[in-house]
C-alpha cells in the first residue's frame, strides 16, 4: 500500500518586500493571459486524450523506466504537493506501474519519448483501454533531453518552493533538499527534473495566472508500496465494496455519482472531507501491516467502551470544523485568500486545538492519542490567537474583505475614526461653502466618494439648461448626476490634501496586514499539514467505532502463523441490513486440510452470501476494522481473488463466459499458499460437458500444488463433480452444503452451511417461488427426472391431441374449398399432395 515515509514541509517566515498585489477571485486573473502551449507541438505527443473533468483532485504522473527499475513522480493539485517512490525494481511486464496507475488514478502519464520495447508496448496498451474507469489517462511524451540528470537536478535546485525560507542561500538549499529528495537514486531525479517540465509547460493550478507567478508547491513527500494486499477492480465490484449510483436529486445530478449500498457506504460516518478520503484510500489499499492494524483497532475498541461515548462524540463534533488546509494554504501563497478562508482556517485551528487537549486526557498508551498531543504545537495556538486578534469577521463579511479589528494598527484606527466621523464634518463644511454661493442655490453638500475624492453637489436650477450654464465662478465643474451638479472648489481640494483617499488609503493598508499575517500563517504551516493527517485518522476511526457499536461488530485477530482465515458466527454485513432475520455461519481455511471448499446446495439457498461474507470479513480485517462476527482470526492473507458476477461491457469486446474465464486466469496464474480465491457457479457460461471439465481442471490444478495450494471456496451446482468423482480424494478438499428440508411438496432453507454434499440442485421449488405456472414447473420436472433416468422424453398428450385437432381441421377446410365442377382438378393429384401428408400427421 502506499504510506507516507516521511513528511518534510516548512514554509517561510516571511516573503520578499513589495508592494501586495491585490486580491482578486479566480475569475479576474491577469489583464491579458499568457498563451497556453498547445498539447500536441513539436516537443509534445500525446497518445490518448483525456478530457478535462471537474474533478477537484488531479494527479499528474511522471515515470522513467530503464535497466529493470522504475523512477516515480506525481503531483496532486488537492494539496500542491510532490509524491515521489525511489528507484524501486519492476518486472519487464511492468506491474509495479500498473498498481500504481491502479491506485492513484493519474489523469495524465508523463514519460520520455525514447523507450525501450516494454515501456512502448506499456503505454501503447494503456491507451487503448476504452474500457479504462473513469478515463483514460492522458499519454503525454517529452523529449528525452528534458529528462537528463544534470537539468533535473538544476530544475529541483532552482525551483520556487514556498517551505524553503528565503533567507537559505544555495548552498543551504542545496543542503535541505538533499536532505528531502533522493539525490542518489537517479531515475527519481530524473522523473523529478520531467515532472517539474511539464507543470511549467502546462502551468498546472496557474494557468490564468502571470508567468512569474511559479507552481505552488508546498512539499516532497516520499511514498511507497509495502504490505499491500492484491485486491482487483472486479474483487471490489462483486463484493460490494464500493457502489457509485446517479445522484437521486435532480439539483445534484451534475455534481456526480453518490455511494449507493456499499460496504464503504454504512462504514463512512466521517465528518470532514479528508477523513472520507482518507477512508477511501484505505479500502483500496489494505494492508497486512500487523502494527498498522493493531493500532486502529486500539483506538476503536477505546471509544466502544461506554464510558467513552460522550467523548467520540465531542470529538466527533470538533472533526466537523477541520475543512480543506491545503486549499486555504495554496490561495495564501497566491495572495487569493478569502473572507471565508480566514473563517474555515480560524474555525479548523480552534477545533485542533480541542482535539489536542481531549486527546491528552485520554491514555497516552494509544499511539494516535500521543501523536495528536504531542504534534499539535503551540504553533496553533499562535496562528488561532493571531487571526482572533488582527481579523474583523464581522465586517470582513459586510464588505466582502479583510478587515482588521481596532487597536492593531493605529494609523488605520485614525483613518477610520475620520471616515467615522466624516458625515457631521463634510455637514458643517456644506454649510460653510453655502455661504459663498449665489443667494439662488438652496442647499449644497459636500459628499466623499472613494477614487475621486471630496466634492461639492448642489441642485440642478430651472435656468441652468446648457452645459454653459453650469459654470460657477471660483468652482470646478466634474458631472451632472441625478439633476445634481459635482464641482470642485478650493475648500473640498484642502480635503483632498489633507485626508486623502481614505478608503483606498484603509484597504491598502489592511491589504498589507492581511499580506503579513499570511507570512505568518505560511511560517507555521507545518502543523497544519500534521494536523490534516491526524485529524484525519481520527475521524475514520471514530466512524469505524461508530459502526462497529450500531451493527454489533467484534473486534478480529491476527495470527501470522495461521494461513487463511477462522471465522465464528460470521454475518454478511450488507445482507443483514437488508433480511428481516439472517443466519450466521462460521468459515475455517487455516492449517494443511480443507484448503478446497466445495459448496453446493439447491438454488437460492444462500451459497453466494455465503461465500462474500467470507470475503468481506476477510476484507475488513486487513483494513482495520471490527468485523461483523463473534470471532475473527485472520492469518497472513495476501490477495482475494473472486470469480462471482460477470461483469458484462459491450466495450470489453469479450463474450461473457470469456470476461469469466479472465478472472479465473487471474487467481490460477497468481494466487499463492496466503491467497484467498472465491468461485460461484464457474462454467456455467458454455456447455455443460465443457464448463464442468474446465471447473474440475481448475480445482485439479490447485490441489496438484499440494501444501501450496491457496485457500479456495467454490459453489457449484454441478452435482457431477462429485457424483462422477472427478476430483481426487485427500485431506484439502472438504464438502460443504446449504442446510435444507422438505415439507411434502415444499423446500424449507435452513442458510446453514455444514458438511455433505447436496443431492439436487431444487431449481423447481426456485422456478415456482419466482412465479412460473405450475404446468411448467411441472413439466420441467418430469423432463429433469427422465433424463435423469436415461428414458425417452415423450411429449405431452394433452399438446398432441390439440395439435391432431388442428390438422383435421385443416384438412376439412381444404377439401369445402375444392370446386369439383373444375375441369382442370385431379383428385389423384390432389389425394397424394395434400390428404395423404395430413392424415399421416394425424395418425
Amino acid at each position: 500500500m502506499f504510506s507516507t515515509v516521511c513528511t518534510l514541509v516548512k514554509y517561510p517566515r516571511s516573503r520578499p518586500s513589495r508592494c501586495p498585489a491585490p486580491v482578486t477571485t479566480a475569475l479576474e486573473g491577469p489583464s491579458s493571459p499568457a498563451p497556453q502551449p498547445s498539447p500536441i507541438s513539436s516537443q509534445w505527443s500525446c497518445i490518448s486524450v483525456r478530457p478535462a473533468t471537474p474533478a477537484s483532485s488531479r494527479i499528474h504522473l511522471c515515470v522513467l523506466w530503464s535497466s529493470g527499475y522504475l523512477g516515480i513522480a506525481y503531483y496532486n493539485t488537492s494539496d500542491s504537493t510532490i509524491y515521489f517512490m525511489p528507484d524501486a525494481p519492476d518486472h519487464e511486464s511492468l506491474q509495479l506501474l500498473q498498481r500504481v496507475l491502479d491506485e492513484i488514478d493519474p489523469q495524465s502519464v508523463v514519460t520520455s519519448a525514447k523507450q525501450d520495447e516494454n515501456m512502448t508496448r506499456f503505454l501503447g496498451k494503456l491507451a487503448s483501454q476504452e474500457h479504462r474507469e473513469p478515463k483514460r489517462p492522458e499519454i503525454i511524451l517529452l523529449p528525452s533531453v528534458d529528462f537528463g540528470l544534470e537539468i533535473s537536478k538544476q530544475r529541483l535546485l532552482s525551483g520556487n518552493y514556498s517551505f524553503i525560507p528565503d533567507s537559505m542561500t544555495t548552498t543551504e538549499k542545496i543542503l535541505f533538499l538533499s536532505s528531502i529528495i533522493p539525490f542518489d537514486c537517479l531515475l527519481t531525479v530524473r522523473a523529478l527534473g520531467g515532472l517539474l517540465k511539464f507543470l511549467g509547460r502546462r502551468r498546472i493550478g496557474v494557468e490564468l495566472e502571470d508567468y512569474n507567478v511559479s507552481i505552488p508547491i508546498l512539499g516532497f513527500k516520499k511514498f511507497a508500496l509495502t504490505h499491500l494486499v492484491s485486491i482487483d477492480q472486479d474483487t471490489y465490484s462483486v463484493l460490494q465494496i464500493f457502489k457509485s449510483e446517479p445522484h437521486p436529486s435532480v439539483y445534484k445530478v451534475a455534481s456526480g455519482l453518490k455511494e449507493g449500498l456499499s460496504l464503504f457506504g454504512i462504514l463512512n460516518r466521517c465528518r470532514c472531507k479528508w477523513g472520507e478520503k482518507l477512508l477511501r484510500l484505505w479500502f483500496t489499499r489494505p494492508t497486512q501491516d500487523l502494527e498498522e492494524l493493531n493500532s486502529r483497532l486500539d483506538v476503536i475498541q477505546f471509544f466502544l467502551l461506554p464510558q467513552n461515548l460522550d467523548m467520540a462524540q465531542m470529538l466527533h463534533r470538533l472533526l466537523g470544523h477541520i475543512k480543506n488546509v491545503p486549499l486555504i494554504l495554496k490561495r495564501m501563497k497566491l495572495s487569493h485568500t478569502k473572507v471565508s478562508d480566514w473563517q474555515v482556517l480560524y474555525k479548523t485551528v480552534y477545533s485542533a486545538l480541542g482535539l489536542r487537549d481531549a486527546c491528552r486526557s485520554l491514555p497516552q498508551s494509544i499511539q494516535l492519542f500521543r501523536d495528536i498531543a504531542q504534534e499539535f504545537s503551540d504553533d496553533l495556538h499562535h496562528i488561532a490567537s493571531l487571526i482572533g486578534k488582527v481579523v474583523d469577521f464581522e465586517g470582513s463579511l459586510a464588505e466582502n474583505r479583510f478587515t482588521v479589528l481596532p487597536n492593531i494598527d493605529p494609523e488605520i484606527d485614525e483613518k477610520k475614526r475620520r471616515l467615522t466621523g466624516l458625515p457631521s464634518f463634510l455637514t458643517e463644511v456644506a454649510r460653510k461653502e453655502l455661504e459663498n454661493l449665489d443667494p439662488r442655490i438652496p442647499s449644497c453638500s459636500v459628499i466623499y466618494i472613494p477614487l475621486i475624492g471630496f466634492l461639492l453637489c448642489i441642485p440642478r436650477l430651472p435656468s441652468m439648461v446648457e452645459t454653459s450654464d453650469f459654470e460657477i465662478e471660483g468652482l470646478d465643474f466634474m458631472f451632472l448626476s441625478e439633476e445634481k451638479l459635482h464641482y470642485r472648489s478650493a475648500r473640498t481640494k484642502e480635503l483632498d490634501a489633507l485626508l486623502g483617499d481614505l478608503h483606498c488609503d484603509i484597504r491598502d493598508q489592511e491589504t498589507l496586514l492581511m499580506y503579513q499575517l499570511q507570512c505568518q500563517v505560511l511560517a507555521r504551516a507545518a502543523v497544519l499539514t500534521q494536523v490534516l493527517d491526524l485529524a484525519s485518522r481520527l475521524d475514520v476511526l471514530l466512524a469505524l467505532a461508530s459502526a462497529a457499536r450500531d451493527y454489533g461488530y467484534s473486534r478480529p485477530r491476527y495470527s501470522p502463523r495461521l494461513l487463511g482465515v477462522r471465522i465464528q458466527n460470521g454475518r454478511h454485513p450488507l445482507m443483514e441490513l437488508c433480511a428481516r432475520t439472517f443466519v450466521p455461519n462460521s468459515a475455517e481455511c487455516g492449517g494443511y486440510k480443507g484448503r478446497v471448499k466445495v459448496i453446493t446446495g439447491p438454488n437460492s439457498s444462500g451459497k453466494s452470501i455465503y461465500l462474500k461474507q467470507v470475503g468481506l470479513i476477510t476484507f475488513m480485517a486487513l483494513v482495520g476494522s471490527f468485523v461483523p462476527a463473534e470471532e475473527a482470526e485472520i492469518g497472513a492473507v495476501d490477495a482475494i481473488f473472486t470469480r462471482i458476477h460477470s461483469c458484462e461491457s459491450i466495450s470489453l469486446g469479450l463474450s461473457t463466459f470469456m470476461i469469466d474465464l479472465n478472472q479465473v486466469a487471474k487467481a490460477v496464474n497468481n494466487a499463492t499458499e496466503r491467497s484467498l480465491v472465491l468461485i460461484d457457479e464457474f462454467g456455467k457460461g458454455t456447455n455443460t460437458v465443457d464448463g464442468l471439465a474446465l471447473l474440475a481442471a481448475v480445482i485439479r490444478h490447485w490441489l496438484a500444488l499440494g501444501p501450496t495450494c491457496p485457500h479456495i471456496f467454490v459453489a457449484t451446482n454441478f452435482l457431477s463433480l462429485i457424483q462422477l468423482q472427478l476430483l481426487p480424494q485427500g485431506p484439502l478438499v472438504q464438502y460443504l452444503t446449504m442446510e435444507t428440508c422438505e415439507d411434502g411438496n415444499d423446500l424449507v432453507f435452513f442458510y446453514q452451511v455444514c458438511e455433505g454434499v447436496a443431492n439436487a440442485s431444487h431449481a423447481s421449488h426456485t422456478a415456482a417461488q419466482a412465479g412460473l405456472p405450475e404446468k411448467l414447473v411441472a413439466r420441467g420436472k418430469e423432463v429433469s427426472d427422465l433424463i435423469c433416468s436415461g428414458k425417452p422424453i415423450k411429449p405431452v398428450k394433452e399438446l398432441l391431441k390439440e395439435k391432431q385437432m388442428e390438422n383435421c381441421q385443416m384438412l376439412v377446410d381444404k377439401f369445402l374449398k375444392l370446386d369439383l365442377e373444375d375441369p382442370s382438378l385431379d383428385l389423384d393429384i390432389f389425394m397424394r399432395q395434400e390428404v395423404l401428408p395430413a392424415a399421416a400427421t394425424i395418425l
